[in-house]
């Protein structure tokens, strides 16, 4: 008969399995420090061995590793979604920027929309936590900060959605981001009008999500991802007429240089 006895789990089976939903679930993130073993095995309730074994196997599958001195982390992986040639090659062609803005434009719509579906009120609470501290940053003028909050802002509706893969995607997305590879984002917060009104557009999209509205919500995020996208090629086109402005003046400086040394 196809039948065999049941195995009771292991409590450190069980450790194992609790932390890698945590990670799954981006309820503990690439980089975060877990608590001390005894204060961890206290709260999991284990032994300490139990807790030793545990860890062990997510360091050997990757999702932990240990760093001399300092504890345990979670492993930095979102980097490994982008091969280092992929990420270069973002780096160095226009095309990719605006790529990645219409990427997020859907993603983000739809998450949104997910969001206002299916997020619990806890999700919702997250979501307008951050941005009430968006709107302290900005009247604080701490643009530093408040970039730092538009993609907590924008991860928490990742969250909010409850869909991992779409959430681990778009975390590997920001941290290219926050990177440089695609465009300073900062630098959108450093101009007050633009910071003004993407804080505005922030926060349609908040109200529209704790009205659980959802095709107002995305259209909110899309409204949002278009202004950036303007934003970002308004940019484009300055930098491209300041050059031919400098070639321009470059060569007139040269003619007149050149004038002068004739005359005399």
């Amino acid at each position: 008969m196809p039948f065999q006895k049941i195995q009771p789990q292991k409590l450190a089976e069980a450790v194992d399995h609790q932390i890698e939903e945590l990670i799954l679930q981006g309820i503990l993130r690439p980089g975060e420090r877990l608590p001390a073993e005894r204060d961890l095995a206290e709260r999991l309730g284990v032994s300490r061995p139990s807790l030793r074994e545990a860890i062990s196997s997510l360091q050997d599958k990757g999702l932990l590793e240990k760093r001399a001195g300092a504890g345990i982390f979670v492993t930095e992986v979102l980097g490994s979604a982008f091969s280092n040639a992929l990420v270069t090659l973002f780096a160095s062609h226009d095309r990719a920027v605006a790529d990645y803005v219409n990427f997020r434009r859907d993603m983000e719509g739809l998450a949104a929309q997910r969001a206002a579906s299916c997020a619990s009120d806890t999700d919702l609470k997250v979501i307008d936590t951050i941005f009430q501290k968006m709107e302290k940053a900005h009247a604080a003028g701490d643009d530093r900060l408040e970039a730092q909050l538009d993609a907590e802002f924008h991860l928490s509706i990742m969250e909010a959605s409850h869909n991992v893969v779409m959430l681990h995607m778009m975390r590997s997305m920001f941290e290219l981001l926050q990177r440089g590879v695609f465009y300073n984002r900062q630098a959108m917060f450093d101009q007050e009008t633009t910071a003004t009104t993407m804080l505005e557009q922030h926060r349609a999209i908040n109200d529209a999500l704790q009205l659980r509205n959802p095709q107002k919500a995305r259209e909110a995020c899309e409204v949002h991802m278009d202004y950036v996208a303007g934003c970002l090629e308004a940019q484009r086109t300055r930098e491209e007429n300041e050059i031919v402005a400098s070639l321009r003046l470059s060569h007139e400086l040269g003619i007149t240089s050149s004038s002068g040394t004739d005359a005399s």
